[in-house]
């Protein structure tokens, strides 16, 4: 049973930066596609980024394409989401994910065997 914890979540000033970690425990680390999604209130819990278990393969959805980058340390089971240029459309809770898969960078929700219990990002405009 995969563990997740995230952390780094805060308050910060429109164009600002925020990065997230995600840190694994109680399972092999490079079995998962690693994941991040966000959910606002009121909305679906929509796909931010994903990473191959090797790094070699990243997705992002098209509304941070350029200003997040996701990446991941194998050696510290941890996962990062750098996030530059917020807006206030980026606030949310933001989930990380683990996926069983060591072929692609998984995207869909339903893909995910893991999930953290999330990290609060407001975006003050």
């Amino acid at each position: 049973q995969l563990q997740l914890v995230e952390s780094g979540g805060g308050l910060v000033q429109a164009g600002g930066s925020l990065r997230l970690s995600c840190v694994a425990s109680g399972g092999t680390f490079t079995a998962y596609s690693m994941g991040w999604f966000r959910q606002s209130p009121g909305k679906e819990r929509e796909f931010v980024g994903s990473i191959r278990w090797d790094g070699g393969r990243t997705n992002y959805a098209d509304s941070v394409k350029g200003r997040f980058t996701i990446s991941r340390d194998n050696a510290k089971n941890t996962v990062y989401l750098q996030m530059n240029s917020l807006t206030a459309e980026d606030t949310a809770v933001y989930f990380c994910a683990a996926g069983f898969s060591r072929v692609a960078a998984l995207q869909k929700q339903s893909e995910y065997n893991y999930w953290g219990q999330g990290t609060q990002v407001t975006v003050s405009s």
